[in-house]
Order: structure tokens, then sequence, then C-alpha cells
């Protein structure tokens, strides 16, 4: 019998890493993806079960008198009902901090695609645009130094502690609001209201949690505080972002987005920041380097290895 039942592991292991370290704990089951209709056929005997977006619902866990344990292999626990497990005593694990590198470099991939303008010029360089040059060199658009830029963080947590350690080192003044004023900011740095905040930075990126006071903190009023062209970075939550009103302000050539999550993954065809100008957008992969993704795995074995120890480890229930 599979003790352990894995229901959607693509994301995390497209083929590059190694479910066997489960092998220690019981049989395994590896699933790339499970729609709800075969949740119950596939997981309903299972103690141990691993999801990422798989949803498991209230109704859906009452239909599962063996399960134990719920490992959630990501950070957001969204996908399952906590109270209901709870109830049900069922534990509940994520995986935190497993990857905060990798979205910061993604945060300053787009960063750097903006300033830098990389993909326009190889793509015009390809075209034959350099071989007709007159000159030895040529431009499309102005590039821009970050040096003395001003950086924005809403949220202070360890990825935003990442970039804001990225930016210092390319010479970026650095703001920072969080709900409650970090007691170590770094030397230099400020702690603004977000107002200030919206109106101040160069660069202005998202590491807050999706709440009802933070969703769609991004509208027509704080877009309308921002600097002309300032960039707008977005690795945290798509609903952070009223995507029409974005959509607006980038057609309009106000400001520039870099995102890595949109409101809804995968995203609707009509979705209007799909066609706005101005943007670039990756397929909510920041946290996919092979690195993050060994880490995100490793730990969410030792959550598993740690409940049938006795112990508690990353418990969210």
């Amino acid at each position: 019998m599979t003790a352990i039942c894995v229901l959607d592991g693509f994301t995390l292991n497209p083929g590059d890493l190694d479910w066997s370290p489960l092998s220690d704990i019981g049989p395994f089951e590896v699933h790339d993806r499970t729609p709800k209709e075969l949740i119950l056929s596939r997981a309903g005997g299972a103690p141990f079960v691993l999801t990422n977006k798989t949803v498991l619902d209230a109704a859906t866990l009452e239909a599962m008198p063996a399960l134990e344990y719920i490992g959630v292999l990501a950070t957001g626990t969204n996908v399952v009902d906590v109270a209901a497990a709870e109830r049900l005593g069922i534990a509940v694990t994520n995986v935190p901090g497993y990857g905060p590198d990798a979205v910061a470099q993604m945060g300053f991939a787009h960063v750097l695609h903006h300033m830098s303008r990389v993909s326009v010029h190889h793509d015009a360089v390809i075209q034959g645009a350099w071989s007709g040059q007159a000159d030895f060199c040529f431009t499309l658009g102005q590039l821009e130094s970050l040096s003395g830029k001003t950086l924005g963080l809403v949220g202070f947590g360890d990825i935003a502690r990442q970039m804001a350690r990225i930016g210092m080192a390319f010479g970026m003044k650095l703001l920072v609001h969080s709900r409650s004023k970090p007691v170590d900011l770094p030397e230099g740095a400020k702690f603004v209201a977000l107002d200030t905040l919206f109106a101040e930075s160069d660069v202005l990126s998202l590491h807050c949690p999706l709440t009802d006071d933070t969703r769609d903190m991004v509208n027509r009023e704080s877009l309308a505080l921002m600097k002309p062209g300032a960039l707008l970075i977005n690795t945290a939550r798509g609903g952070l972002v009223d995507e029409v009103a974005l959509a607006d302000a980038l057609n309009a050539g106000r400001v520039r987005a870099g995102v890595d999550v949109l409101s809804t993954e995968p995203p609707s065809p009509d979705n209007p920041l799909l066609h706005a100008a101005n943007i670039s957008i990756t397929p909510h992969n920041a946290w996919a380097t092979v690195k993050a993704r060994q880490r995100l795995l490793d730990i969410a074995v030792e959550n598993l290895r740690a409940f049938c120890r006795g112990d508690k480890a990353n418990r969210v229930d």
C-alpha cells in the first residue's frame, strides 16, 4: 500500500531531482498532476499526502479517514483547509524560506531587463541593426544606471532583505515599508509611510502577503503617486495589483513593470497585462532554480520525517 502520495510533483521536480529519500519513510507514489476527481482514488488510503497546488478542501479531507499528514510543497497553505484539517486531527506543514536568493535574483532580472535593455538590443543585433551602423555602437532608447536610484520595498522578509542587499551593492538608496518597523534596517535605509514609498521609489518591489488589507494595493491612486517611468516589480502575489489599473498606466507610458505573478495562474488570454506595453512577465518561476527546488524537496522530506518521529517542524495547523 502507498504510504506517501505526491499529488502534483511536476513543478517541483520535472525530472531533474530525486524523490527517493521518501522511500526511507515508506512506499511512495508521485503524480505529475491530480485533478480533483482523482484525489480520492489516488490518495484516499494514504496516511501522508504531499501537495503543491492541488486543493484539499474540507469535503475532500472528510472523505480521507486514513489521512494523518499533509505536506504543502510551498510556503503558502491556501490550497488546504487548515481549519478543517485541525478539526480532523490532520497535521499540516509548509516549506518556508527555501528560495529567497532565487526570487530576489528574478526580481533583479526584471530590473536589469528594463534598465539595460539586453533583450531589445540582442534582437536588434541579430536582425542586422549593428552590422548596418555607421558607428561602433548604438542604443535603442536610454540605458539607465541603478547607482543613485531609490529602491522601495513593501515588506521586509527574507526575499526583500536579499533584494535590499543586491540593490545596495548596485549603489541604490533604500526605502522600506512594512506592517511594523524592522529593528535591523541596513545602514542608510529609511522606514517610510506607504504613500511616501510609492512617491519616492524609482524601483518599487512588492514582498508582502496577500490579505484583505493588501489586495489591490497597487491601484489607480497608488500608481498616480509613482514617478514618471518608475518600475514596479511583483514577485509576491498577483492579487496585490489591480491589473486593469496597471495596464492602463503601462499603456499610457506612466510606469513600467516586471512581474512573476498574476491574479489568476495560468492567466486568462484576456488578462490585460498580457497585452500591455512596458512590461516584462515571467510565468511564476522565480522560485524554480534547481538549488531552490532541491532545498524545498529536502525540507519537505525532513518535515515528514519529523512528524513520523513525533516532532513538529514547520507545522501550520
